[in-house]
């Protein structure tokens, strides 16, 4: 337990760092219209993206014997690639809403 607690002591500027940039994030991502939804996600994907690769990389580089590095590269793997899939399906569904079929009739308001 000291050990962790020397750890946060020594690092505690990286910690604010990271809970700052929290609370930025929340506040930039709740203000975005919902047009601008769809090309966010596609950005979002392309980070989460760049994740994977680096997570690969690091497992490639980190010695056999060293199971906490091969263990948190490949929970890295799997979550960004599940993260990146599930954003995928999600902006092909936002899409999917604007697209109109051919040769059909405009649907009647119902409201009139």
């Amino acid at each position: 337990m000291e050990i962790f607690l020397n750890f946060i002591q020594s690092n505690i500027e990286l910690f604010y760092i990271v809970i700052l940039s929290v609370f930025l994030g929340i506040e930039v991502i709740s203000r975005v219209p919902s047009v601008l939804h769809t090309p966010l996600m596609s950005g979002a994907n392309a980070i989460h993206g760049v994740i994977i690769i680096g997570s690969i990389i690091v497992m490639a580089e980190a010695s056999p014997d060293n199971y906490l590095v091969l263990t948190l590269g490949f929970i890295a793997v799997i979550v960004g690639t599940i993260n990146v899939v599930g954003g995928f399906v999600v902006t092909d569904r936002m899409l999917e809403m604007f697209k109109s079929t051919k040769g059909s009739a405009p649907k009647p308001n119902k409201d009139k």
